[in-house]
């Protein structure tokens, strides 16, 4: 049985789609059969994988819609064992037209959660907002993941991230986990980064993946490729850490399923 893991966090720039696209894609280099649904209107996920996102014709927009299966929206795409599930910007509107439905924060839930028996991973790149589409993937995933950059500010707006997941544990998901911290954009040369990197630590200790993200040029680069860092360039620094990341997701979802 497959586990959905949503990649969450309001602020824009921390890193969100750049971890989607390269941990599906290395984890996709693991052999794990790997499903990335791109709920973001903003649709980086989907044109950093090389697809034109206007072709897109059915997508996240019409699965939350329910207007086809989700296997309808379902691409193959070049990366190894990585499907996806492509954005458009038409899902900006969605918002505003699952306002007055019933159950409007299930519609993700109804559509794909039949699709863990086919995946290993199915990831979800969500919006940078606290909108409805995020409480869609928050409600679905098993659990999840909150890139943190290694800038100033790196902890603003975390409390309140915490505090939608709490309420969402409450009142939608009460299985939600935080699958855990991951510290992205980091640049061992600027003493601001290491101070974050022990703040984070500091505050949320178990919480943080032993991976951190650094900064670097070929994984800023690739997206403009169509490509994952891992199909770009392999022997990067980037794709290291990607990799790094999925085997410690691996290893950490053995030792669950073990206990």
């Amino acid at each position: 049985m497959g586990k959905i893991i949503a990649i969450a966090n309001q602020k824009g720039g921390v890193g969100k789609t750049t971890t989607s696209v390269n941990l599906a894609a290395s984890l996709g280099a693991l052999e794990k059969k790997v499903l990335l649904i791109d709920a973001d209107p903003q649709a980086n996920a989907t044109s950093g994988l090389g697809i034109d996102v206007d072709s897109v014709t059915l997508g996240t927009y019409q699965l939350l819609e329910h207007t086809c299966t989700a296997e309808e929206t379902i691409q193959s795409i070049e990366t190894p064992n990585v499907d996806i599930i492509a954005s458009h910007i038409d899902l900006v509107a969605i918002e505003i037209e699952l306002v007055d439905k019933d159950e409007r924060e299930y519609m993700l839930k109804k559509a794909i959660t039949h699709l863990k028996s086919s995946y290993d991973y199915i990831l979800i790149d969500c919006a940078p907002s606290l909108g409805l589409l995020t409480l869609n993937a928050l409600t679905v995933a098993d659990a999840v993941i909150i890139p943190i950059q290694c800038e100033y500010f790196a902890l603003e707006g975390l409390g309140k991230l915490l505090n939608t997941i709490k309420s969402v544990q409450k009142i939608h998901n009460p299985d939600l986990d935080i699958e855990g911290l991951l510290l992205t954009m980091y640049d061992s040369r600027l003493r601001l980064s290491n101070q974050v990197v022990e703040e984070v630590k500091k505050h949320f200790s178990e919480m943080v993946f032993k991976t951190i993200i650094q900064r670097n040029v070929r994984l800023s680069e690739a997206p403009s490729y169509g490509e994952s860092i891992i199909d770009y360039d392999a022997s990067s620094k980037g794709a290291v850490n990607y990799l790094s990341l999925a085997k410690e997701i691996i290893i950490k979802n053995k030792d669950g399923e073990g206990k």
